[in-house]
């Protein structure tokens, strides 16, 4: 059965940048068509996915032997779980009692004109009350239960790898 689906790791590392950049564009159709705006844990996450699909074509690109696409595995799969962390984090915040929610804080462009790289870095992964608003759901999750899935999603991808490669 697995033999059906058994694709060099190359492949696989292109499927994967192939999903992130899919990814992407369901987030800037939301922001720019359904105009939700993003807060900064859903930025953060965009990163995370970024990151990751950057990581996957890199890979791919570079094809490097059995030693290079286990690092490559490795490393996805850490920024994928790192990305991972943040969706957590926001489907937290999301679950919290109305009196509990951080308070909304400057938007974005205002705190990355004002304050310090470290502020802004610190903003962006903790999250504010405008971060606890949930503006789409599908089958009753929100958008960062569905991130978190393709997170999870991207580092099982990644970390297969590791046992995938297939002599040149």
């Amino acid at each position: 059965m697995l033999n059906l689906i058994k694709f060099n790791s190359r492949t696989w590392f292109l499927i994967g940048f192939l999903g992130c950049a899919g990814l992407i564009a369901m987030a800037y159709y939301f922001q720019f068509v359904e105009k939700l705006e993003p807060c900064p844990l859903c930025i953060s996450q965009r990163i995370g996915i970024f990151m990751t699909g950057l990581c996957f074509l890199l890979a791919f690109l570079h094809n490097p032997g059995r030693v290079g696409t286990r690092r490559y595995a490795i490393l996805g799969s850490v920024i994928a779980l790192c990305g991972g962390s943040v969706s957590v984090r926001h489907i937290w915040i999301q679950h919290l009692p109305p009196d509990k929610v951080p308070e909304c804080g400057p938007g974005l462009d205002y705190v990355l004109q004002n304050f310090p790289l470290a502020d802004t870095i610190k903003l962006m992964l903790s999250g504010t009350g405008d971060c606890a608003k949930v503006d789409w759901t599908l089958f009753g999750m929100s958008m960062p239960s569905w991130t978190l899935i393709a997170f999870l999603m991207l580092a099982t991808l990644s970390l297969l790898q590791f046992w995938n490669y297939e002599n040149k």
